[in-house]
């Protein structure tokens, strides 16, 4: 599905990146690369599988010194085993579409700590979507790592089970991530009618199918790739970055070097430099293996 909206201007965030414990030091080091990987549909396929090849290929590059930054529309908990597969115990990763950066670093008590979040108030959005589109189901990633729904909502992005909550309940939240389904919609009608309504102060983008993932405004995996960038005083010239979705067209221009899937639309496409295998071609291995 091609239709997709979002804005992206710049984004306000301002936080500071700790070295990492005991274990080591982050520095980025000359001749390294920063891998910015998109996790669905790019590091495991739409059934959530990653092949031998791909696992392999990503703790080569994590063990050889690149900055490996899972970049991600999942949450905080579904990211975690992505970055215990490819072995990244002092780094980053990039979660719920930019809302969420965090800290890696296995000498911390939970591995890992929260260095940026980016919420807001998602009131406005969902009683404009919910006039428009009174058949979809919304589910919210609050700032406090909950993941509540008015309905039944399964979602393995999430990592949790969602918390049956009112629609008032729901308006008070301080949201990271909202997202709305509708199985009562074509994908197509269901983007039609997202951009009629003309969503203000956030960023949005349209799926692939009949959904929608809603973000505070100018947050993208973008933006904050482009914090954590500055802050780890990475060139430019040493960002690579693939994905295959939508979500992951800023990201892929952002780059210096941005890699499509095979998979990916023309959409996507269009916003690479090069375009590798598919994600059941091992794709993703093809680029890691051209930087070891």
């Amino acid at each position: 599905m091609r239709p997709t909206e979002m804005t992206d201007p710049a984004r306000p965030a301002d936080f500071s990146v700790p070295a990492a414990g005991e274990g080591g030091s982050f520095d980025f080091a000359d001749g390294t690369r920063m891998l910015c990987l998109d996790v669905d549909g790019t590091i495991v396929d739409h059934d959530g599988h990653m092949t031998e090849a791909v696992r392999d290929a990503g703790r080569a590059a994590v063990a050889e010194g690149h900055t490996v930054v899972i970049s991600t529309g999942r949450s905080l908990l579904a990211t975690l085993p992505i970055i215990e597969t490819f072995g990244i115990t002092h780094g980053y990763a990039v979660c719920s579409n930019g809302g969420v950066t965090l800290r890696i670093d296995t000498s911390l008590l939970d591995n890992y700590e929260v260095i940026d979040r980016q919420v807001f108030n998602p009131a406005e959005a969902l009683e404009t979507l919910a006039e428009r589109l009174p058949t979809a189901r919304f589910a919210i990633e609050t700032s406090a790592g909950r993941f509540i729904a008015t309905e039944r909502f399964e979602d393995r992005s999430f990592g949790l089970v969602a918390e049956p909550v009112s629609f008032k309940d729901m308006k008070r939240s301080e949201a990271v991530r909202l997202v709305v389904n509708s199985d009562d919609s074509t994908a197509q009608e269901f983007a039609d009618a997202v951009r009629s309504i003309g969503l203000q102060g956030v960023s949005y983008a349209v799926g692939w199918s009949a959904w929608l993932d809603v973000a505070a405004q100018g947050v993208t995996k973008a933006s904050s790739l482009e914090v954590l960038r500055n802050r780890l005083d990475a060139p430019h010239e040493a960002t690579i970055a693939v994905g295959d979705g939508l979500n992951d067209v800023e990201m892929l221009r952002w780059a210096h070097r941005g890699v499509a899937m095979g998979q990916a639309i023309d959409e996507v496409k269009d916003a690479a430099d090069d375009v590798a295998g598919s994600v059941y071609e091992d794709g993703l291995a093809e680029v890691l293996q051209s930087v070891l």
